[in-house]
């Protein structure tokens, strides 16, 4: 049998894009209002963006591949090798970066205990007695698992997928044929839209969170906190938590209605699995602690990248995690890289006066078009667009390098308050996820089985999208006015 190996590089569309790159770099001048290092940097950012969508090579590598070009072109105009090395590195000291890294590997105690297992059998257990709290049973363990665990691939595909497979095949909904339409469809897609809810609800439950935070702080120098963020997301996500498992449910209309099978199933494993452990209570207690320092930590002069270091070196301290365990985590490390190389060149074209320039640029024409308008109409205007642009990204954090800091600039230009802009646009950053079956790293795990034809999963993800922006665009304004942000 003849394995096909997948292709380290895809050669041919990294010399398309070195192509056009070069053409820019060499023979098209930078528009007015742009200096020449401006140009040259967003060259090598939207090439580096370019790279991520066409899956060149993996993301850590690209992330590498990028900071070594910048360190050898200079495009932000540094005069020295040295100057140069040091821009090209300059993230790497990041505290948000290290919070993400450090979470990867708390994340990595949750599964290895199987604590995170145990928290999803047992909500089964409770909920699990038909199709709709089956689901909604699935939902609440994304909630217990999302503040502490900032991959979606992890939390849907490593935790919850495993359990709805299972489910779905015990109640004999076949992915390959139309018995799908039992169960499966209706939990695969639940899993993914409501993975993108839980997401939003926190800062760390999502590596673009923290992405879009940083970017803030660089453009705005506002830093968004882990309490200050809870408190805007929480009301406006719950409902939508509520709202959208009820809407696939009419969507996809599940044969099975009533599962009283499931929660049998979930005695049965849980009985498997034995006693709590000491390990599982220890990682329990860590995530309460991580979570009451993240909302209070700043009380006791405590950060919340700290706050992620005391948790880990518990972890590590009492054998719950190894060494090998932190070494092995390679999500952990290739975030490390990529998420670097990113935030450099987004701070430096910022720098450099690009962001503003596109901002204001977008902003008249959009402001020609809607003259005198409310700041509400802008900012549907502008978030509607922001979310549909997804259907031409695989990589939400690619679309938040590029988009996320324009749309911004534009919506505060036009006279959207600032926390309002920035919260909406947060939210709506999640809520873009589940569009099609490759606009989020877990889609293609949760849709390569076959449990929801292509079809079924645009229309519901389409569905599900509008209904999330009219939760945002009324019960979120409302709330933020609640909360005096406008």
């Amino acid at each position: 049998m003849n394995i096909v190996k997948k292709p380290s590089v895809k050669w041919f569309p990294l010399i398309i894009i070195i192509a056009v790159s070069a053409i820019l770099w060499l023979f098209i001048s930078p528009p007015e209002g742009i200096t020449i290092q401006g140009w040259r940097t967003s060259i090598v950012f939207v090439a580096t963006i370019a790279c991520i969508v066409a899956e060149i090579m993996p993301i850590g590598a690209i992330g590498l591949l990028a900071i070594t070009v910048f360190a050898i072109l200079r495009p932000s105009g540094a005069t020295n090798a040295t100057e140069s090395i040091k821009i090209s590195l300059s993230e790497l000291n990041s505290s948000l970066i290290w919070l993400i890294v450090i979470a990867f590997m708390i994340a990595r105690g949750f599964i290895k205990t199987g604590l995170s297992k145990r928290i999803a059998y047992y909500l089964v257990k409770i909920l699990g007695k038909n199709t709709l709290g089956l689901a909604y049973g699935l939902s609440v363990t994304d909630i217990a698992l999302a503040p502490a665990i900032p991959s979606t691939t992890a939390r849907a595909g490593g935790v919850i997928y495993p359990i709805a497979e299972a489910l779905s095949i015990n109640f004999n909904s076949n992915p390959k044929d139309e018995s799908r339409n039992r169960i499966g469809t209706f939990l695969m897609l639940t899993i993914s839209h409501v993975n993108d809810i839980t997401s939003a609800m926190f800062l760390t439950a999502f590596t673009g969170n923290l992405l879009a935070a940083k970017l803030v702080t660089t453009n705005l120098n506002i830093t968004l906190g882990w309490a200050q963020w809870f408190i805007a997301a929480i009301v406006p996500c719950l409902v939508s938590f509520i709202v959208i498992p009820l809407v696939i449910y009419f969507l996809t209309n599940p044969e099975l209605k009533k599962t009283p099978e499931a929660p049998r199933m979930a005695v049965d494993e849980l009985k498997k699995m034995g006693g709590i452990t000491t390990k599982e209570i220890i990682m329990g207690i860590t995530v309460i602690l991580l979570l009451v320092l993240w909302i209070c930590g700043g009380n006791f002069g405590i950060e919340g990248t700290t706050t992620a270091f005391i948790g880990l070196t518990i972890l590590l301290l009492t054998g719950v995690l190894s060494w090998d365990d932190v070494k092995g985590e390679k999500s952990a490390w290739d975030t490390l890289i990529w998420f670097a190389a990113l935030l450099m060149m987004a701070g430096q074209i910022n720098k450099l006066g690009v962001t503003k320039w596109l901002g204001d640029t977008i902003g008249k024409l959009v402001q020609s078009n809607l003259g005198e308008s409310s700041w509400i109409l802008v900012l549907v205007i502008l978030c509607v667009a922001y979310v549909y642009l997804h259907y031409f990204f695989a990589s939400g954090n690619a679309h938040i390098a590029a988009l996320f800091p324009v749309f911004l600039s534009v919506a505060i230009s036009l006279g959207v308050p600032t926390f309002i802009a920035i919260f909406a646009l947060v939210i709506c950053t999640n809520y873009f996820g589940s569009i099609t079956q490759f606009a989020n790293a877990r889609n293609p795990l949760l849709f390569a089985e076959g449990f929801v034809p292509v079809k079924t999963w645009w229309k519901v993800g389409f569905i599900c999208s509008v209904v999330n922006l009219l939760i945002v665009f009324t019960v979120g304004i409302l709330w933020w006015k609640i909360l005096g942000l406008n």
